[in-house]
Formats: structure tokens, sequence, C-alpha cells
């Protein structure tokens, strides 16, 4: 398989996915429920709508504050304005052509910040690394407080818990490998490795040296913390989710993190996996599935709206 057939088919084949899922959801549901679901979105409080979606701007805008606490013991400093219109327009970028705003970011950073795109990969590798060490959090916390349901969850999709944790260590030992392997080759192709990942390696380690430690660690809890409350908030939209607990929406939530990466911007996926999420507690399909197409509308717009925006205003801001 060519490099540009296999470029193409992983830029198509998320998106034929969430076509595919899309599809599937409006067969699988009667025209009944589908106009149910239909009404639901449409009453769908704007009050709680526009909270979610304020909510979700503020944690790209701690995003864009705490991206510089990365950067500045490298020697750079970006105007925050930048920081927060290219996170906006690499978020917005995942949506249309997945994983293409972690290539994104640091290109517009390097164009218009002159911050070399190893060093800015580098710093999106730290963020990362952070980010699933948060995630992680928020599963074990979901874990302890609803340890039956998951455990029911993970077995009827065929995924035990042993099986998973294999995979896990089996990829570890795999990358540890690869990289002792390209650590001790003198080829051409492996010295530029070493170069691009010694660049990586300078940004992940700025986050021992940064001065702001606490304030990194503020933002990275208030980041996560609006992730779940933009979720939460969106119960009130339905009627038959208001009671739900916060373990039990966290639950849901993880659901939903996880299709947000397997398709673009969780096309298609997202609304089903937090529906699968919710009827485990009782929760209908038909609010399960409003839940999550009202959740998933309400971001996806805010996405395309300030994606556009930082896509005509970059430019403008930096003409010279």
């Amino acid at each position: 398989m060519n490099g540009k057939l296999k470029k193409n088919l992983k830029t198509v084949l998320p998106i034929a996915l969430g076509v595919f899922l899309i599809w599937y959801s409006y067969n699988t549901t009667s025209p009944e429920d589908r106009t149910q679901i239909i009404k639901y979105i449409k009453d769908a409080d704007l009050f709680w709508v526009g909270l979610s979606v304020i909510i979700g701007i503020l944690s790209h805008v701690s995003r864009a504050i705490r991206w510089n606490y990365l950067l500045e013991p490298l020697g750079y400093k970006p105007k925050l304005t930048n920081n927060v219109l290219i996170i906006f327009l690499s978020y917005f970028a995942n949506a249309l052509i997945i994983r293409s705003g972690e290539v994104l970011r640091p290109t517009a950073l390097a164009t218009y910040e002159n911050v070399p795109f190893e060093k800015g990969l580098g710093t999106i590798v730290t963020e990362r690394i952070v980010d699933v060490v948060m995630l992680l959090i928020i599963i074990l916390t979901a874990f302890l407080l609803q340890t039956k349901i998951i455990i029911e969850i993970l077995e009827e999709n065929g995924i035990g818990l042993i099986a998973s944790i294999s995979i896990l260590f089996i990829a570890i030992l795999g990358l540890f490998a690869s990289i002792k392997i390209i650590s001790k080759s003198t080829s051409k192709i492996a010295l530029k490795i070493k170069t691009f990942l010694k660049g990586i390696q300078d940004g992940v380690l700025s986050i021992f040296k940064m001065k702001h430690k606490w304030s990194f660690i503020f933002h990275t809890l208030f980041i996560w913390f609006a992730y779940v409350a933009m979720f939460w908030v969106i119960k009130f939209t339905v009627l038959e989710t208001i009671d739900l607990s916060v373990s039990q929406i966290l639950v849901a939530f993880i659901a939903g993190a996880f299709a947000m990466s397997a398709t673009n911007g969780g096309l298609g996926l997202f609304p089903i996996a937090v529906s699968k999420a919710l009827v485990v507690f009782g929760i209908s399909s038909v609010s399960g599935d409003a839940y999550g197409w009202i959740m998933w509308i309400a971001q996806t717009l805010m996405l395309v709206v300030f994606g556009t925006i930082s896509f005509l205003v970059l430019p403008l801001l930096n003409r010279k």
C-alpha cells in the first residue's frame, strides 16, 4: 500500500465510519422515536446549551494559557490571542480530518510565533500525556463509584479487564523496544528520527523546568473540570436525565471521550456511545440519543464558528 493511498484511507475511513453510524442510528430507530428525539433537540433549553458552550470556550482559553507555561522554559512566550485562535483552529481541523489538528497546531505556532515545529510538537505531546493521566483519573473515579456497571459494560462489548491490561502492557513494551533499536542505529533515517525525538523530549521535559508549576496544575484541573461540567449541564435539557448523578454522568462522559477519538469529532459515534452508557442506568434510548446529539451539536457548532473565525482572524492579526 503506497503512502498516498494510506493517507487517503486515514482521512476517508473515519468520516465514512461516522456517516455509516449516523445511517445506522437512523435506521435502527422507529419513526416515532426519531420524531421524539428531534423534538427533544428542538425544545432543548438554550440556557443550558449556551452554558455548556461557554464552559467549552473557557476550557480552550485555559488550555491556551497552560500552553504558554510549557513554552516559556523553551524560551518562547507566544501571544495569548494567537494561542487561543490556534487551539480553536486545531480542534476545528480535528473535526474535519482526524488528528490533523495535532500537526496544524505546531505548524501554526511556527508560522505566527517562530517556535520550531519540534519544540511546539513536544509541548503538545506533554499536554497529551497529562490529558491521558487526567482521563485515567476520571476513569478510575468512575470505576470506583460504578464498579459493577462498568464491568458489565466491558464484558457486554467483549472487553475483559485482564485483556485490556495485557494489550496496554504489550503496547508499552513495544514502544520501549522501538526506542532502544532507534537509539542504537546510525542510519540516516534513525538520525533524523533521533533529532526529531530530541525536540519532542525538550518539550516534554519543559514541564519540570517551568516556573509556574502550580498554575499549570490549576489549569489542568480546570480544563478537565470544564469538560465534565459542559457535559453535565446538558442533562438539564432532557427531562429523563435531570436526576442523573455525577458518577452516572462520568460513565457517559468516558464513553463519549473514547468516541471522540474514534471518528472525526465523534461524528455519528458520540451520540450512540453516550446513549448506550445512559441506557445502563435506566434511561430510555430516545432520551439517551437526544442527550448525546444535543451535546455533540452544541460543541461541534461552537468549534465550527470559532474555528472559522480563527482561520480568518489569525492571518489578519499577524499580517506583519
